[in-house]
């Protein structure tokens, strides 16, 4: 199935004590570019946020950006430290008798001091913690992906429908392609007629000069060829996955065969259709572009 390489997914997963926020957009890019941003204390998910990823994404440049909160409130705790208060007041009953001073040192005092009382989050289920976290990263990608299904298939449309007028100007050049020999070789008999008067004319020196002529301008090869790309481009759309570097291929060529017919063209109408032609083209290799 068609998709674009542009999308938009969001996702929030809460769970008793925690909600994770997950959101995903992403723009045109040659190859996979993921960037994860996220809080600290997720970082060891990323590896397993990447493996999950690529179950969604193929191409383009992706911003992920997840939040966490914690709504427990027993999350943090106080960390009494018994030895390093006791090598203070020892330290502080020896100051005092070494100085002959009063050691007045109370509890609330003591408490004080560096490193006594510390806050240690409380551990995190690690386990727990992943299942949320996803949960929440595969919420997001699967609506980021019906979301580049959604565009993927007005691209699939649009491009269809550029691809039916080139097709309409491929038939046009190959109808054309006959009358142009036919006025040129009318326009040769009128001259010659004109300057050698009732003398008859040579059929056969005719016929040749005609020969060369058609053969120089002949576009029947680039024509076959063109509706060859356009028919197989148009197959190509309902290919499942990653179609994009294929059909940019394919423009290619069809570039290349439009550029053929445009260099022999040798009548007006025949130049403009296969200008219009190249723009058409164009115009398809840009769609092509947003194309997974």
């Amino acid at each position: 199935m068609l998709k674009s390489m542009t999308g938009f997914g969001r996702s929030e997963i809460a769970g008793v004590d925690r909600k994770i926020t997950v959101e995903m957009k992403a723009v045109n890019h040659r190859y996979c570019d993921i960037t994860i941003k996220m809080p600290k204390k997720l970082n060891f998910f990323e590896a397993g946020i990447r493996n999950l990823l690529k179950q969604f994404i193929g191409r383009g440049k992706v911003d992920i950006y997840i939040t966490y909160e914690d709504f427990t409130e027993n999350n943090v705790c106080v960390k009494y430290n018994a030895d390093l208060a006791r090598e203070y007041f020892v330290n502080l009953e020896k100051m005092s008798k070494e100085f002959g001073l009063e050691n007045d040192v109370r509890v609330s005092v003591l408490s004080r001091y560096p490193d006594v009382f510390t806050l240690e989050e409380q551990t995190i289920d690690e386990r727990e913690l992943w299942e949320l976290v996803e949960e929440a990263v595969r919420t997001a990608a699967g609506r980021f992906v019906e979301a580049r299904i959604t565009e993927g298939e007005n691209l699939k449309q649009d491009i269809i429908s550029k691809l039916d007028s080139m097709l309409k100007i491929v038939d046009f050049v190959e109808m054309r392609s006959p009358e142009i020999v036919t006025e040129y070789r009318n326009k040769l008999l009128a001259k010659v007629t004109e300057l050698l008067g009732d003398t008859k004319v040579d059929e056969s020196v005719l016929a040749t000069e005609v020969t060369v002529f058609a053969d120089k301008i002949c576009v029947d090869e680039e024509t076959v060829r063109l509706k060859s790309h356009i028919i197989n481009m148009k197959e190509s759309l309902n290919d499942i996955d990653n179609v994009g570097r294929k059909l940019d291929f394919i423009a290619q060529e069809m570039n290349r065969e439009a550029n053929t017919i445009l260099s022999k063209a040798n009548d007006l109408e025949v130049t403009n259709k296969a200008i219009d032609l190249k723009t058409g083209i164009e115009k398809v290799r840009e769609q092509i572009q947003n194309i997974e």
